[in-house]
């Protein structure tokens, strides 16, 4: 049932074929804004090529197409999303550069699953240069984050969240 989705992306949507301007290239076909990946809080991170605005589409998280056996198999992988029961999205690939949007307790973006597919959409004006970030969700936090303590930027952290130096005090 391994399916890469791009091929899955090329049959059942719309082809994005906007021009973000003269000078630059056509985006590819899962992204909807420039982002680039640098250094960020936490390891790499996605950050804005260009500023957008909030309600906006960014980026479509995309990978291998798991059926539920064949993601209950890969226990060890943090770019998972389930996207139904029976659907998971394997975000592995270094291809799906959406896998690198972290995790803030006060994000700038947030995942929307429609139809089977999961979009990265601006909940606020997102600044060129800002790193995009949203709430990965209660179950993956206390599984992932909470050993290790947030990173993230938030005055007030989610999930009873602690940051690694406040952790260390205790």
């Amino acid at each position: 049932m391994l399916k890469k989705q791009s091929a899955l992306l090329k049959k059942g949507s719309k082809k994005v074929s906007k021009k973000v301007s003269p000078n630059k290239k056509q985006l590819p076909a899962h992204h909807f804004k420039v982002v680039k990946v640098k250094r960020g809080l936490a390891g790499l991170g996605l950050f804005a090529g260009e500023d957008i605005k909030k309600g906006e589409l960014i980026i479509e998280y995309i990978g291998n197409i798991l059926n539920k056996e064949e993601a209950e198999k890969k226990t060890s992988s943090q770019y998972l999303f389930e996207v139904s029961r029976n659907k998971t999205i394997d975000g592995t690939p270094r291809w799906n550069i959406a896998r690198y949007a972290n995790h803030s307790c006060d994000g700038n973006a947030e995942s929307d699953v429609k139809k089977g597919r999961v979009f990265v959409k601006a909940i606020k004006a997102i600044k060129e240069g800002e790193e995009i970030v949203y709430d990965y969700g209660e179950e993956f936090v206390k599984e992932y984050i909470a050993p290790h303590g947030c990173n993230c930027s938030a005055k007030k952290h989610l999930y009873g969240l602690q940051t690694p130096s406040s952790q260390s005090k205790e």
